[in-house]
């Protein structure tokens, strides 16, 4: 990728500031180019290359990681298992490399990292981003309300949905109506709109939806579609049909 050798140019002649702004001015010949491969959207023909979401995540990995003030050792733990378990040690090792030599000391900005995602990514990697970001909240026991806001804002330049983010945030919070959250319905619907509700957000969530991607993401929808059950079941059971 141009972005990388530029950033390598960059460091060799100016040091760590060569690297980047040889890193910017090759990625913005990157996408002046228009390079295939990677993770396709749904309506263009610009995708977003492996190398690119996956230092892409990481760096909303690390603002969400930093939103509250405090970085927890088990949240970077969660981050690190993760890429190893989707990409392998070698590649994992490799982005956390470049996010180290060329990312880490910027200012990191969720608008336009979100934005870029939005404009490359399928809907559902895309819901996949925002559960994931929770998960990583959630490493150390507790997803505190300033990692919360910092998902919400992310979960808005990713242009999820409003009634999407509930239900992924209730997931992740126990209050009494959480199952109809994740359902995306009032406490008030019918039992005939639960049940419509239920197939609806199961074929949403299905694993099915992104086969197309690693492993890791695959097991996040997983679990996403796990809780989605978890949640009729329990709403049956509340009613008893």
């Amino acid at each position: 990728m141009i972005k990388w050798f530029a950033a390598f140019v960059g460091f060799m002649f100016y040091g760590i500031r060569g690297a980047i702004l040889g890193f910017i001015i090759g990625s913005l010949i990157d996408a002046l180019t228009n390079r295939k491969g990677g993770f396709t959207i749904s309506n263009e023909e610009e995708r977003v290359t492996p190398g690119d979401f996956e230092l892409h995540l990481l760096t909303l990995s690390a603002i969400v990681i930093k939103a509250d003030g405090q970085v927890s050792q088990k949240e970077m733990d969660y981050v690190r298992n993760y890429f190893v378990q989707a990409y392998g040690k070698d590649r994992a090792n490799a982005v956390f490399r470049t996010f180290n030599e060329v990312v880490k000391d910027r200012e990191l900005d969720e608008r336009r990292i979100s934005a870029f995602l939005a404009a490359r990514t399928q809907y559902a990697a895309r819901l996949q981003i925002v559960h994931f970001l929770f998960s990583i909240a959630n490493a150390d026991g507790n997803v505190s309300q300033a990692e919360a806001g910092k998902i919400r804002q992310i979960s808005g330049h990713l242009r999820i949905g409003a009634k999407d983010f509930e239900s992924l945030y209730a997931m992740f919070f126990k209050t009494t109506d959480n199952a109809y959250k994740i359902l995306e319905i009032d406490k008030s619907a019918t039992d005939a709109e639960v049940k419509k509700a239920f197939r609806t957000m199961a074929k949403k969530y299905h694993p099915d939806k992104i086969q197309h991607m690693d492993e890791a993401y695959i097991k996040g929808a997983e679990e996403k579609f796990r809780k989605v059950q978890e949640a009729y079941e329990q709403i049956q059971k509340e009613r008893g049909f």
